[in-house]
């Protein structure tokens, strides 16, 4: 098994009473070395998997470059199709979902306000992860740029603390200004 946190893995693995497995852990920047041992491992056996913390793999998450080289290598590829952050959010909101972007995590500070101001004449939705302690201060950017859209935060997906707001970006900046929590999706509305 290829995993992002064996720790996390472990819990899924024993939930499901699967027993032990050899887990390779991975980071977003896997090293050449290691991506060659885990190519190794692949020709070796039958069946393998590449488990995330939560969410879809390759999707903001490690394992791109794993799948990229099994299909250099031509391994064969297979996905058992789960839950998306990013789909699943659009869903929730009630935006449309027929026209949208996903910017994966956003860089920091002057690069974030660059690629919002990049987005002005963009229409329709706008979809990304951000980290809880950068919210606000991203939600502000959003605010001087791109004005008080809709916007639709969801926390936590799937979990037991799960929260979802729905309101206007300098409601959110109100809403969630304090300690916040958990794994972070926006998904943002510009009119069409």
């Amino acid at each position: 098994m290829i995993v992002e946190d064996k720790r996390r893995t472990v819990i899924l693995l024993n939930a499901y009473n699967i027993g032990r497995k050899e887990m390779i852990p991975i980071a977003e920047n896997i090293s050449p070395k290691k991506l060659d041992y885990i190519v190794q491992k692949l020709k070796e056996v039958q069946i393998a998997s590449l488990v995330s913390d939560s969410g879809t793999p390759v999707i903001s998450d490690p394992g791109l470059a794993v799948v990229s080289r099994c299909w250099k290598e031509g391994i064969e590829i297979d996905i058992i199709p789960g839950p998306s952050a990013v789909t699943s959010s659009i869903a929730a909101s009630g935006f449309p979902g027929n026209r949208f972007i996903f910017l994966g995590f956003l860089p920091r500070r002057r690069k974030r306000r660059k690629l919002f101001r990049e987005l002005m004449s963009w229409k329709g939705v706008i979809v990304f992860f951000e980290s809880p302690s950068r919210l606000v201060e991203t939600l502000k950017d959003v605010l001087d740029i791109l004005g008080d859209l809709e916007i639709f935060i969801a926390r936590e997906m799937t979990k037991i603390h799960q929260e979802f707001f729905k309101g206007r970006v300098g409601e959110a900046i109100e809403h969630f200004n304090g300690e916040v929590k958990g794994e972070i999706t926006v998904v943002m509305r510009k009119e069409e």
